[in-house]
This record gives structure tokens, sequence and C-alpha cells, in this order.
């Protein structure tokens, strides 16, 4: 269903269908499904049991706005729900419904419902982060030779490339993907308890019916019950927050670019994209604006979450009845970033003369650093910092080139040939190991994580 409209800048559709009230229900309902399945297999209950409980257990057959309601008095929506699902079972066969939520304890469906939304947003992440990666692998190769200025603390430096820009986005989107991979092998596994964490109720049995039931849902087996501890959850959610950083670290350069003064990138437009209802001349940088609100929005909650980590014994009071919003946040935020950068990727307009002209304004001060070090080799480089300094202030005094300024210094000239300070201005003279550091980048991000390096 489409996000509502207080998310409308929060989500993407598919991220809100599958936090949605029949989603998030249908992910319970799975849990009391399988589990049934899964006792019936082991002799725990019988199968004629399971098989209607697993007929029940449809979401559309449940009022949610009524288990909502309860939910707030039974403090977990697992209460209300295994008793909705036991009247239902009841009024099918009687004899079954004794046989629903066998065993298993209410926080053991929400955390397990939450296991399962979690796996079915790993692909949905993967796709937009995928469709990122090439596109910005793309820009990298095209632009690898597209001069343009650095900028430190916002001011004009000595030139990249755009390529190097670009390659630079893409190894931090990657590492932190790989990061994020890796915390979802971790919390893809399924909760299944009982009262205490020791699954008494199902005496010898139990090993065996919590394995059966991870199998059938798909989920990894831990090596005990976590009911409180939420370590695994909590890197997941750290790690979104690390990534929905290097995408807002992107969206801000980006968005940078497409200043009118700058000009030298641009969002794809179209119909209804970008405008603004008052300045018809406008062209926004809306995706890296819900970007970077999600990257504003999720570190506040990525800290919620860590501070709700702190639980009791064995069943918290208030640390995970707060995280199914906090959760559910930094995962559509992540999510819509993820999209967002990926659409701003795939069709960014780069103006590559522009960025020339943009070097060309500065009047060539910004390859003061190479005069410094070509100077600092014959008079030491707190000498030549002076002299640059000096230049540079005639420079920008009278608007002329910096090259113009030095061959009227005969400190300068005595060291320093006509033939160099003509080949002063020339960008792609003085681009260092750019192109090496841009290669590293790539052939970095492509290469499988070792591990042990990590």
């Amino acid at each position: 269903m489409p996000a509502r409209v207080i998310e409308s800048l929060a989500t993407t559709d598919s991220l809100s269908d599958l936090f949605s009230d029949q989603s998030v229900l249908q992910a319970m309902l799975d849990f009391e499904s399988a589990l049934a399945r899964a006792e019936a297999r082991l002799g725990v209950i019988p199968k004629s049991a399971a098989d209607v409980i697993t007929g029940a257990a449809k979401a559309e057959a449940f009022d949610t706005a009524s288990l909502a309601r309860d939910t707030l008095r039974a403090g977990t929506f697992g209460t209300p729900l295994a008793k909705a699902l036991t009247d239902r079972v009841r009024a099918i066969n009687p004899e079954a419904a004794g046989f629903v939520h066998w065993g298993a304890t209410s926080q053991d469906v929400s955390d397990t419902a939450l296991v399962l939304l979690l796996k079915r947003t790993q692909p949905i992440l993967a796709n937009d982060l995928s469709r990122l990666e090439r596109a910005l692998e793309k820009l990298s190769e095209v632009h690898r030779n597209t001069v343009m200025l650095g900028r430190t603390l916002m001011q004009p430096a000595p030139p990249v490339t755009f390529g190097l820009k670009a390659a630079g986005w893409l190894g931090a989107i990657r590492r932190s993907r790989k990061r994020l991979d890796d915390a979802f092998s971790e919390a893809l596994i399924v909760q299944f308890g009982g009262a205490s964490g020791t699954l008494a109720s199902l005496g010898d049995k139990a090993i065996a019916v919590a394995r059966e039931l991870a199998s059938e849902l798909g989920l990894g087996f831990p090596e005990a019950p976590w009911h409180t501890h939420r370590d695994r959850l909590a890197a997941l959610m750290c790690d979104c927050g690390v990534l929905t950083g290097s995408l807002g670290k992107m969206a801000r350069d980006v968005s940078l670019l497409m200043q009118y003064e700058i000009s030298e990138a641009a969002e794809p437009g179209g119909q209804g994209r970008g405008g603004s209802s008052t300045m018809p001349h406008k062209r926004n940088p809306i995706a890296c604006a819900v970007t970077l609100a999600a990257a504003h929005r999720v570190p506040g909650e990525v800290a919620s979450f860590l501070s709700a980590m702190v639980q009791e014994h064995e069943r918290a009071v208030g640390g995970w009845q707060a995280e199914w919003p906090i959760v559910t946040t930094v995962i559509q935020s992540t999510g819509l970033a993820a999209a967002s950068m990926a659409e701003v990727a795939e069709g960014l307009f780069v103006d590559a003369d522009r960025m020339r002209r943009n070097i060309d304004a500065t009047r060539g001060v910004i390859f003061a650093e190479r005069v410094m070090m070509l100077l600092g080799a014959k008079l030491g480089l707190d000498a030549a910092h002076r002299v640059l300094e000096e230049a540079t202030r005639k420079s920008a005094s009278g608007s002329r080139h910096l090259a113009e300024v030095l061959s009227e210094m005969p400190e300068v000239n005595r060291h320093i040939d006509a033939a160099t300070l003509r080949q002063l201005e020339l960008p792609d003279q003085y681009l260092g190991s750019a192109e090496q550091f841009r290669k590293s980048l790539l052939s970095f991000s492509q290469k499988p994580v070792n591990k042990k390096e990590q």
C-alpha cells in the first residue's frame, strides 16, 4: 500500500507495504502456523490441529484495529493475537484450539515476526544499493579525467577528478553495505524461548521443535533464546546508521554542487520533480533532501535503540516494547536514502565545462601549494609560504592570475623558469595520485570482505 501522508518523505512504497498492519500481522501469524507445523511434525501436537491453525492464520480474517487497541492494554501484540487466533481456530475445530501458541510466549511471536520483516527488507535494500553501486561505477569511469575543484572547509582547493569523488562515494557505500550484510546474517535468527527462555514446557522435544521452527521459517538457529539480549539487532541498527550517513554524505556533496553559483552537477528532473510552488526557475535537490532528512533522523533512532538494550533479567519492562517503531523508522529511512541516491546516481547530470570554468575562475590561486613545494625545495617551506601568501594577496586585490603575479617576483624567477610558470594553471598537471586512488577504491570495493582483516 502507499505510504501515509505523514510518512511520504520518510519511506518508499515497498517498505511502507512491508511494515503495513496487514504485513506485520501476517508475519506474526506465520510464526504461529510454522510453530504448529513444526510441533506436529515432531509429534508434539496433532497434525490435524496444525492444519487448522495454518488455515486460520490469514491476516485478512482479523480486525487489526481491534488487535491494536487490545495490544495497548496487554503490553504486547502477541497476547491478543494468540487469543484472536485461538477464537478463530475454535470456531473451525474446538479441539484444535487448545494447541494454538503451544509452548511459546508473546515475545517469541513479536521478535520472530520482526526478524521475518527484516528478512524481507534485505532484498529491497540490496536491490537499490546494487543500482547505486553500478551507477557510481559508471560515473567514476566516465569522469575519470573530468577535473574539478577540490573543496576544503567549503573553499577552493587543488583540483581533483569527479571520477575520484564518485569512487569515494562508492567505496564508503560498499564498505557500509558489507557491514550491513554481515549484521543481517547475524540478526536473522528465530526467537523461541517460552516463558523464561528455557522452553521447559516442551520437555525433551524443546530443542528439536526450535530447530524445526527455524527451518520452517527459513531463519537461523541461535545458541539460545535471546529475549533480553538485543546486541544483534543493535548492530544491525548501527550499521543502518553508518550506511545512511554515507548516503547522506553523497547527498550533501551533490546538493552543494547543484547550487546555482556552482552548477557543476544536477539531479535528474522531470514533471513535478524539484520544482517550487512560487519560483518556476528552481531545480531543487529533492532526492538529496529526503536522503539528508533520513541521515538526520536515523542517528537519534539508533541511539534510542542502544539505550533500550539495558533490559532486565529474562524479560524486559519497556526495553523491547520500545523497539518496533525505532526499527521501522531506521529501516524505512535507510531504504528511502538508498532508493533516492540510486535515482540520483543513475540520472546525474555532470557539467564538465562548468567544472573547468570554476577552476579558471580562481585565477590560479588553487595552485599556490604547487608553487610553494617547488620553491620550498630551494628556500625552505617557511620562506616559500611567505612568498605565496604575498602573491595570492596581490592576485586577489588586483584580480590577476597567480602565474602573472609570480612572474614579476624576483625570488620566484630565480628558482622557477618561465615555462614552468606557464604550465602552472593546468589542472590535469596537478592531480597527483588521483587516478591510482580512484582505481584502488573501485578495486577494493569489488573484493569480498576477509573477516580476519576486519
